[in-house]
């Protein structure tokens, strides 16, 4: 079986998103990590604090990441049991997660990367940057509206669906005209960043710094296959791979070319880790015939590991 593990990005926080994995106990770890990194145990911070703290830059992230190494850690026995090489790429923020999922960094290190990253992200964007989306215009139109109200696309997704980063105000007005122009949808998105944007482009600078000083492994693991965001392309080299992985701060991630990428590695199944279950959508619409589940699409872990362990057909 050839499995992928995809790892989701900031937008889907919730109250209840450690729900299967707080008490896992190969979870713990991450968890203390996590406290560190933000202060307070995650697993209250998500029921205390307020929507907009939650979904701010700096605890988005923190979280982000917790929840993917935390899923990771409680299924990683049944995921080594498996017989195939598993595919591992993360969207956004996720991509950092996933390389922590792929042990090229520890728990610890990648929680406090993902804490640098966000700091990195605010002190480098303007105030009023955001992100937002648009679904059912083509390639051309979406570039001929970014360019007329100075914002960029920041990810190709499936199904005529683009990220785009840049002034609120702008998005905003971006998102009026692209429904004027025949959009099916299109709207803001609870991220204060523009992320995968040129904006940001200081901040890919200074990330490359902080990612070298963690000494990452020097290879990923022989049975684990990682995709670099703005390419697909499998990650090699591990050098090369940390210039893409600070690059994707600034630069368009293409999660079309992500999940095209699994399919032609032989991919029969998809996990999403959480939070939420956008990928896993995204995932079902494009590619209708292979199997794609969310972590929260089950009761329990228990669950997760038997679909995984299953035989496809």
């Amino acid at each position: 079986m050839t499995l992928a593990i995809l790892c989701s990005g900031q937008g889907a926080q919730h109250r209840d998103m450690f729900a299967l994995t707080a008490d896992a106990p190969e979870a713990a770890g991450v968890f203390a990590a996590a406290t560190e990194a933000l202060g307070c145990d995650p697993r209250a911070f998500v029921h205390e604090s307020s929507d907009a703290t939650m979904h701010a830059n700096a605890a988005g992230q923190i979280l982000c990441v917790t929840q993917a190494l935390a899923g990771f850690a409680a299924l990683t026995s049944v995921v080594e049991s498996l017989s195939g090489r598993t595919t591992i790429a993360g969207y956004s923020i996720g991509e950092l997660a996933a390389w922590g999922c792929a042990g090229l960094f520890t728990p610890a290190a990648t929680i406090d990367l993902a804490r640098q990253r966000a700091a990195m992200m605010d002190e480098a964007g303007a105030p009023g940057d955001g992100l937002a989306f648009v679904r059912g215009l083509d390639r051309q139109r979406i570039d001929a509206l970014c360019a007329r109200h100075a914002c960029a696309i920041a990810i190709i997704n499936p199904g005529e669906t683009f990220i785009l980063g840049g002034d609120r105000i702008e998005l905003g007005a971006l998102c009026d005209e692209a429904l004027r122009q025949g959009a099916s949808k299109a709207g803001a998105l609870k991220v204060n960043a523009a992320s995968h944007t040129p904006r940001l482009k200081a901040a890919s600078a200074r990330y490359r710094q902080a990612l070298a000083a963690e000494r990452p492994l020097q290879r990923p693991p022989s049975r684990m296959r990682l995709l670099s965001g703005i390419d697909a392309a499998a990650v090699l080299n591990v050098e090369t791979g940390l210039d893409k992985l600070a690059a994707q701060i600034s630069q368009t991630i293409d999660w079309v070319a992500c999940l095209e990428a699994c399919v032609e590695a032989g991919v029969d199944r998809f996990i999403e880790l959480g939070p939420g279950r956008a990928l896993a959508n995204m995932t079902s619409e494009a590619y209708p015939k292979i199997p794609a589940r969310g972590l929260e699409d089950f009761r329990g872990l228990d669950g997760v590991r038997a679909w995984l362990a299953k035989s496809p057909g």
